[in-house]
């Protein structure tokens, strides 16, 4: 018998019937991976938790409208639970252990992880006590019956948004400088005469700093009236007083700094002292901005 072509002095390879036969991942179009098959049930494998609750109620109580919206979000792919699309009825999860997205965001589903939005007001220290004796934290904490900690840091005469969490690894994320969470603030100074046309283009290109350039994002001016100005500042850096020390670099002191948003949450209109805890929508767009 002639070798096969390819196997020199080798006879045609033969699969044994005991083998079994090479598992291929099946892939779409563009090369990447189509979701794991559905068992005979209609769930994805491990998906299903005979003691759990079902999928529709689970998401009825994160807030997406009522048990028949949700099977629509069911039905339609929206929901996807451990990274496996379900599109069938009556999956029962475990939201303890398994991890449910909708559109894409991540629902935060653990009633003992709590995520608060405080407008801090000046004169305040962001911390939970101050060995000088000044207004600290500790006072909007205390009204949530979890330990909350603050997540990064206003300084002491800089108003607005801050978020007071347990919930270590997302406080992590939000202020590790590799996730490059955008931050906005809203900046007042004296200017007679309105503010150098250059301002906003010099703070968008970038100043020298004594740590390094620092350089924003976007950056407008709000208002003036010939005696001061307002001028919104985006960027993701959080060096120390770095806003401050980037209009003091150009010669402007700041009169009122306040910061608006972190990422995908703004403080909107809650007045200066007052709390809220996210929505399930604004936190699960917040952990997904940090990879959650």
């Amino acid at each position: 018998m002639g070798a096969d072509k390819g196997s020199p002095g080798r006879g045609p390879r033969r699969r044994s019937a005991f083998t079994a036969p090479r598992k291929v991942r099946l892939r779409d179009g563009e090369g990447a991976p189509l979701p794991k098959p559905a068992d005979e049930d209609g769930y994805g494998p491990d998906l299903h938790h005979d003691d759990g609750e079902r999928l529709q109620k689970v998401l009825a109580r994160a807030g997406f409208g009522s048990r028949r919206a949700c099977e629509t979000l069911i039905s339609t792919g929206r929901v996807m639970v451990d990274g496996v699309t379900v599109r069938e009825q009556g999956v029962r999860v475990d939201p303890a252990v398994q991890v449910l997205h909708v559109d894409g965001r991540r629902l935060q589903l653990d009633d003992a992880k709590v995520t608060v939005v405080l407008n801090k007001p000046r004169r305040v220290v962001s911390a939970m006590s101050d060995p000088e004796g000044r207004r600290d934290l500790t006072e909007f904490a205390a009204r949530y019956s979890h330990r909350l900690y603050h997540v990064g840091r206003l300084d002491f005469e800089t108003e607005g948004l801050l978020l007071l969490t347990n919930d270590g690894e997302l406080a992590h994320r939000l202020t590790h400088p590799s996730f490059e969470v955008d931050k906005t603030y809203v900046c007042r100074f004296d200017a007679p005469g309105g503010p150098p046309r250059g301002l906003v283009k010099i703070l968008r290109e970038g100043v020298e700093l004594d740590d390094g350039p620092a350089r924003a994002d976007k950056a407008r001016v709000l208002a003036q009236d010939g005696r001061e100005a307002v001028v919104e500042v985006t960027l993701h850096e959080g060096r120390n007083r770095i806003v401050r020390r980037m209009f003091a670099s150009q010669g402007f002191e700041l009169t009122a700094l306040m910061r608006t948003r972190i990422g995908p949450v703004v403080l909107g209109d809650l007045g200066e002292g007052e709390t809220r805890e996210l929505t399930g929508r604004e936190l699960g767009t917040l952990m997904a901005e940090v990879g959650l």
